[in-house]
């Protein structure tokens, strides 16, 4: 059974994390593989039952995480360059979709969203397994009310979906009104039903 929060309590204030992709072109003619090592950005990937996933992390933590699209990533041509971090989401992805986790242990890292981008973020890290909320309520949570909208575009710009579940926020009638991951909402309403949290299309 799904659980609707409310209320304004319960923030968790991760490490978190620069944000987020890496350009998709190269960075003063360079590829992705030497701007990756010049930061010093981990990358691995692994199978899931929603497509395959592709996770970035630096030192700090997690930076990004990116769901198969059409048989393609983002960085599919870049070579792996795993990290302990990295070994560490990837085992606990793997737990959460076998049914045997709920909760990730994880360092995030958002430095590229905006402050306000940032804030919607660090809301929806409130939000445990099973949890739903809408867009208006959301914005309330993090002192922002009547912004459902930018709202929407935040939780759609968030760098880190699954670990940092994006995928709870419903329209207030329960409603999926987009989702930017994956196959977009077949792969919202399979996270959402892998939760337990009612839902219409």
């Amino acid at each position: 059974m799904s659980r609707h929060v409310f209320g304004v309590s319960g923030l968790i204030g991760c490490a978190r994390r620069s944000d987020v992709r890496i350009p998709p072109v190269a960075l003063n003619g360079r590829g992705y593989s030497e701007i990756m090592s010049s930061f010093d950005i981990s990358l691995i990937r692994l199978a899931s039952p929603i497509g395959r996933l592709e996770l970035t992390a630096d030192d700090t933590g997690i930076r990004s995480l990116s769901i198969e699209n059409n048989g393609r990533l983002p960085l599919d041509a870049t070579p792996e360059r795993p990290s302990p971090v990295l070994r560490q989401a990837a085992g606990q992805l793997d737990e959460y979709f076998a049914g045997a986790r709920r909760t990730f242990e994880l360092a995030v890292h958002f430095s590229e969203g905006t402050p306000f981008q940032r804030s919607v973020w660090q809301g929806l890290q409130g939000l445990a397994f099973g949890d739903v909320i809408s867009y208006g309520d959301l914005g309330a949570r993090i002192g922002r009310p009547g912004s459902g909208r930018a709202i929407g575009g935040a939780v759609g710009a968030n760098p880190v979906p699954i670990i940092v579940g994006c995928h709870r926020v419903l329209a207030t009638n329960g409603r999926i009104t987009g989702y930017s991951g994956g196959a977009g909402i077949a792969t919202k309403a399979w996270l959402l039903d892998h939760e337990g949290i009612e839902h219409t299309a």
